[in-house]
C-alpha cells in the first residue's frame, strides 16, 4: 500500500464500488460551488477591501441611495 498515490487509490475504489461515483461527484460539485461562491464574495462584495493604499475606506463612496444588500420581498 505504501507508494500508491491518492488518485490511484481512489481509482481502485471506484472500480471496486461503482456506487461511489454519484457521491464523489456531488461532493466535488459542492466543493466547487463553495469555492466559486467564496471567490464571488471576495471580488464583488463592497465589504471586502483589497486595496488599502488608494481607497482605505471604500464604504464612504456609497451614497445613501445605493443598494448593496438584497431587498426583502414584500409580504402580503
Amino acid at each position: 500500500m505504501a507508494g500508491t498515490s491518492l488518485g490511484g487509490r481512489l481509482y481502485r475504489q471506484i472500480k471496486r464500488h461503482p456506487e461511489l461515483i454519484p457521491m464523489i461527484s456531488f461532493i466535488c460539485l459542492g466543493m466547487g460551488s463553495a469555492g466559486l461562491y467564496l471567490l464571488r464574495l471576495a471580488l464583488k462584495s463592497p465589504d471586502v477591501c483589497w486595496d488599502r493604499k488608494n481607497n482605505p475606506e471604500p464604504w464612504n463612496r456609497l451614497s445613501p441611495n445605493d443598494q448593496y444588500k438584497v431587498p426583502h420581498p414584500q409580504l402580503p
